[in-house]
């Protein structure tokens, strides 16, 4: 019996079925259009459509937007929050601050729970975890009546200062599960344990909210998986890079809202490392938007200051990912000045771009691919059809008039302006943290990814373009190459210089022994549990900390100063040895080892691919003709100099002029960008 993991990543034009023999490594790949009201639909499809047998499945992953989604329509359900009296506005009033601050018409957006169904209790911790007053029980079975009445879905319990002693919270919740047994409660003291009252508050009130909506989705998904035969754990990949089983979700929702993102950063790190480059950056591109993502050192780099939506910070872990609206149906137009701008407007999944013959008549990034030879005319393996005249039509009407060019030069126009939006995010995450692009190797996936990635690189002065094997799918292989992971962390607020290492040890051993517990629950054996250490620090007066490892058994703290000196000096390029450290927190990542998936490596043959023929396509103004090669007919140790074109089922591949490609052994194609 053939044993197959299957991987399935959803986006905004395709979903994404990944297959793996588990015996030989082989992978093929499925495509079908997303179905945004229900993205259950399409999954089903997809695996349908690739005859799976599900009960020959060892492990089915999946990397969701549904969370994500939820939080960006607002379809959310009625839902509840219960805070200390006096503090019902914490979410509202948040920092007091604007993501721009000189746009006097734009206000933040208002908070998932309005003010209406958030109501206070009388209870009260001091700063030092001391109850100064108990929880008024009665109250909260007022209160609680309310909440029944009205129907609510779940409900946020924050109380001030619980995260150094979350008791009264926990009563208030089994006031509530009296009251409503079936009504899903998340607590600030269990959800995140630190100090800063607004981002406590938010993650707890985020995660509450998308908890029924993420739950039913999960439900529904597993029963529909177990009729077709499939007998383990749904695996869902969050934030932080690893993934969740249905268990965790009922806890941790608000994980899953930046699901579908990281599945591509860990799938870039994956091929970095494999290729022999510890450093590079993720460039995924797909048809509604592009994300970025960081490797540094052979791990990608992780945030906690992350949102949805501007104002609500989720606080968990996650893996940082820079999201702009540049895909291959980003949406060409003229701006109020006069200037040609790209994106973020979108023709989406549907009616798409205007070579889609769908009805769009405004030019995207994909028509004028399709004018200058770089695209050819079907996609998805033949699936869909474009139509050359209606992408040059599109072009013509849209920024070849009305800016008085020519055809093929408003084509690269809309080319360049999408390359220099996608080079600005590379910027943003590399150049702005302290990282030179130009020790980077650049992994371009994603439907688009490979059409733009040697630009991108120009652009950047980055040296070499790895395109992996299937680059529209490759999201979707990254949610075979994760582990069950869990992030746990405690306020730590001291003096480094006075803190022992036994404090150190202490606050650790609690964290542990609860993500222990956790990986028990979700069936993970000790001989495949992973711990890493990490103490977040500062000098004192910031109030911006920075993370630096910790050894498994601490012995000292200077060597923990002596790091995070050396992290501060690479992040903001200075360092004060001479200033005093404080402590503010202590996290553990908690890991159950998951047989990862083993890409088949191939032995090199050293001669030219034969090309299947030639196109005439268009760089930098001049005409000139294109090799066409056929990605399936080439094999390990192939070399080629641009300009060609690289076809196959899922993504085209582009080598500008004087460019070099060689095939590697895991049939990856390595670019030389030269200028």
């Amino acid at each position: 019996m053939t044993k197959t993991r299957v991987a399935v990543d959803v986006g905004g034009t395709f979903t994404d079925v990944c297959i793996m023999d588990e015996d030989t490594g082989q992978i093929r790949i499925e495509k079908t259009p997303s179905t945004p009201d229900d993205p259950m639909r399409a999954i089903m499809t997809g695996v349908s459509d690739a005859q799976v047998d599900l009960s020959e499945v060892t492990m089915f992953s999946h990397g969701t937007t549904v969370a994500t989604n939820a939080l960006i329509t607002r379809k959310l359900p009625r839902v509840a929050m219960v805070c200390t009296e006096g503090f019902r506005d914490v979410v509202e009033i948040r920092r007091s601050n604007k993501e721009d601050l000189w746009d006097t018409y734009k206000d933040v957006a208002k908070p998932y729970i309005p003010r209406r169904d958030r109501l206070t209790v009388k209870e009260r911790v001091d700063a030092a975890g001391k109850i100064i007053q108990e929880l008024d029980e009665n109250e909260a079975r007022r209160v609680a009546a309310i909440l029944k009445k009205r129907d609510v879905k779940a409900v946020a319990v924050c109380f001030i200062n619980a995260y150094v002693n979350g008791e009264n919270e926990v009563r208030m919740r089994a006031i509530l599960r009296e009251v409503m047994p079936d009504v899903h409660i998340s607590i600030s003291s269990e959800i995140m344990p630190e100090i800063f009252e607004h981002e406590r508050f938010s993650t707890t009130m985020v995660n509450a909210v998308v908890s029924p909506v993420v739950v039913d989705y999960v439900s529904r998904l597993s029963d529909k998986l177990a009729e077709g035969g499939y007998n383990r754990d749904l695996l869902l990949l969050h934030s932080g890079g690893g993934v969740m089983t249905p268990a965790s979700v009922k806890d941790f929702a608000a994980r899953l809202a930046g699901s579908g993102i990281a599945a591509g950063a860990i799938a870039s790190r994956f091929i970095g490392n494999l290729c022999g480059y510890e450093n590079s950056i993720g460039f995924d591109m797909g048809g509604t938007s592009t994300d970025v993502s960081l490797t540094y050192r052979g791990e990608s780099t992780v945030t906690k200051d992350w949102y949805i939506e501007y104002g609500y910070p989720i606080r968990f872990p996650s893996i940082e990912v820079l999201t702009i609206g540049a895909g291959g149906g980003s949406l060409a137009w003229k701006d109020e000045g006069g200037s040609l701008r790209n994106g973020p407007q979108s023709a989406g999944a549907y009616p798409g771009p205007a070579c889609y013959s769908n009805g769009n008549e405004v030019a995207t990034n994909s028509d004028a691919n399709v004018v200058l030879g770089r695209l050819g005319y079907s996609l998805a393996g033949g699936d869909i059809t474009l139509d050359p005249a209606l992408a040059e039509k599109a072009v013509r009407e849209t920024v070849a008039e009305p800016f008085g060019m020519e055809l093929h030069e408003a084509a690269e126009a809309i080319i360049d302006v999408a390359n220099a939006n996608m080079a600005n995010a590379v910027r943003l995450l590399s150049i702005s943290r302290g990282h030179d692009p130009r020790d980077f190797a650049l992994i371009a996936f994603g439907g688009a990814g490979a059409l733009h990635g040697a630009a991108v690189a120009k652009e950047l002065s980055i040296p070499v373009v790895i395109v992996p094997p299937n680059p529209g799918v490759t999201s979707a292989m990254g949610c075979l190459l994760v582990d069950i992971q869990h992030d746990f962390s405690d306020s730590f607020m001291a003096d480094a210089a006075t803190t022992t290492a036994e404090d150190l040890e202490a606050a650790f051993s609690k964290i542990e022994k609860e993500a222990v517990a956790r990986l028990r629950h979700e069936g993970v054996a000790p001989e495949d549990t992973v711990l890493q250490r990490s103490v977040e620090m500062m000098y004192q007066g910031q109030w911006r900390s920075l993370s630096v490892s910790a050894p498994s058994q601490i012995t000292s703290t200077k060597d923990l100063v002596h790091g995070f000196h050396n992290e501060h000096e690479r992040e903001y390029n200075f360092r004060r040895e001479d200033a005093p450290v404080s402590i503010f927190r202590v996290g553990v990542k908690a890991t159950g080892v998951v047989q990862k998936a083993k890409l088949p490596s191939f032995e090199v043959v050293k001669h030219a691919p034969e090309p299947s023929g030639t196109r005439a396509v268009w760089f930098k103004g001049e005409k000139c003709e294109a090799a066409i090669y056929d990605r399936a007919q080439m094999r390990a140790g192939a070399e080629f100099t641009g300009p060609a074109i690289v076809e196959q089922i899922d993504s085209t591949v582009v080598v500008p002029p004087k460019a070099t490609a060689k095939v590697d052994q895991y049939m990856n194609i390595l670019i030389r960008v030269k200028d």
